[in-house]
């Protein structure tokens, strides 16, 4: 038997000469200090290819169209055999991607590894990072819900603002000037067709980049970087020191993407995939969608924010911050690489991160935030009256209960309308729902006269 697979080994290397173009990769020499603080890159390769896999499982069964997008969903999670662990593992995978990307640029960042000969594995990096959060920014509009869909309303809206191209942005991310069956055509195109292909280009850019250059070694204070110098320099410590990537740093990058894999299948069994909202709802035009937890300090910034800097921010931000990104390996790519001598940089790495973590904390527990996992107070009161359980059914389908809270459910952005009966006459409340005011959209066009008479019942009945 072993005969027979060493011949058919054999026989597919002399035809395809794979392990010999393997085998040098494998065998390339590493810094033997090389060690666990170097094990996200390949954490975050290994969420990428497990959102690819999970993503090819979820397209086979999804429809991507306006009237089938909501139902096939529906079906995979509740109905499909391991539906709904696949896509629990397809979420905690992207956010286990954003989340060890981000730690990986850290890490580059504090370790200064972006300087010579590494520039161009910084500015790849950079492209990696952004396209990781489009990817799940595309992600959420597939699950053609009121926030999928709201959500991708409002980063048109703020694309519009953009002097100049906005339009031409928004209608670019669209498909057209009103969100339809066209851009959730678009937003699958995105999703499944271009950024995965920009994101495997780059990808394979960036390991091309680190075989070429090498893995940077651990930075030492009083050894600064000298681009004419540091080639030879390097090449002589790997003859020197230098260990096989394989297995000698592999195992690391295996043992953990692994238990990174684990983790993520657990928590997809454990937890599940996040809940579907009600299916959008075109006649609700006022709303404040929650994006997924990564877009959520940006959600936060642009709630606190003065609303006359709003344009100024949504323009310039993202310029200068490329700008400086892309800015960062030319402007310093020679001298100290060691924490200790870069304690500014230090510092800033933990303002960002200070920064970065409190905006994720308001957007998760502020008012403005509709609770869009509220359960409906219908599933949670027995009424014996028809008519109050048409309007508990109402009050959560038109999303008043995420801005309203009610029997210790729902969202905190309105007032609290578990004693509304007490104060408000039938009259003020159908005048209230009607008309709208404040922050309340006006329901007037969207209810007929039973579904708010249904509703007016109900809330004159909380007291």
């Amino acid at each position: 038997m072993k005969t027979i697979l060493r011949k058919m080994g054999d026989w597919l290397e002399d035809r395809t000469g794979l392990m010999a173009a393997i085998r040098p990769i494998l065998n390339h020499l590493v810094p033997p200090g090389a060690k666990w603080a170097y094990v996200f890159g390949s954490a975050t390769l290994f969420c990428f290819i497990l959102q690819v896999v999970t993503g090819v499982g979820l397209a086979l069964l999804y429809q991507p169209s306006s009237d089938a997008a909501y139902q096939s969903l529906q079906f995979i999670t509740d109905q499909a055999v391991f539906g709904r662990v696949l896509r629990g593992i397809h979420f905690f995978g992207a956010s286990g991607m954003v989340l060890f990307v981000g730690v990986h640029m850290i890490r580059v960042y504090i370790m200064a590894a972006y300087k010579y000969p590494r520039e161009m594995n910084w500015l790849t990096g950079v492209l990696l990072l952004f396209l990781t959060i489009i990817m799940g920014f595309t992600g959420q509009l597939l699950r053609w819900d009121a926030n999928g869909v709201w959500s991708s309303v409002v980063a048109a809206q703020n694309l519009g603002r953009i002097p100049l191209i906005g339009t031409t942005l928004a209608r670019l991310l669209l498909g057209g000037d009103t969100i339809g069956g066209q851009s959730l055509s678009r937003f699958f195109a995105y999703h499944v067709f271009l950024f995965p292909a920009l994101i495997f280009a780059l990808v394979g850019l960036h390991l091309f980049l680190v075989i070429r250059n090498g893995i940077s070694e651990p930075p030492k204070a009083g050894r600064p970087v000298d681009p004419k110098t540091y080639r030879a320099w390097y090449e002589t410590m790997l003859k020197r020191e230098g260990v096989p990537f394989w297995p000698n740093a592999a195992w690391r990058d295996a043992l953990f993407g692994s238990l990174v894999i684990l983790t993520i299948v657990g928590l997809a069994v454990v937890v599940g995939p996040p809940a579907l909202t009600q299916p959008p709802d075109p006649s609700i035009v006022d709303t404040s969608p929650e994006p997924d937890w990564y877009m959520l300090p940006i959600f936060a910034l642009f709630a606190l924010v003065p609303p006359k800097t709003e344009s100024y921010l949504i323009f310039f931000g993202p310029v200068l911050l490329v700008l400086a990104l892309f800015a960062l390996p030319f402007l310093s790519n020679r001298g100290e690489r060691s924490p200790i001598r870069r304690p500014w940089a230090v510092f800033g790495v933990i303002c960002v991160v200070i920064f970065v973590g409190a905006l994720l904390v308001i957007g998760e527990i502020e008012p403005w935030s509709p609770r869009f996992d509220t359960k409906s107070v219908a599933t949670l009161v027995s009424y014996q009256n028809p008519q109050l359980k048409r309007g508990a059914m109402l009050f959560y389908k038109k999303g008043c209960q995420y801005c309203h809270m009610v029997h210790g459910e729902g969202g905190l952005r309105g007032p609290n309308l578990s004693d509304i009966g007490r104060n408000w006459t039938a009259n003020q409340l159908t005048v209230q729902i009607v008309n709208g005011g404040g922050n309340m959209p006006a329901y007037g066009g969207s209810l007929d006269k039973d579904e708010l008479r249904d509703i007016v019942a109900f809330l004159s009945a909380q007291k």
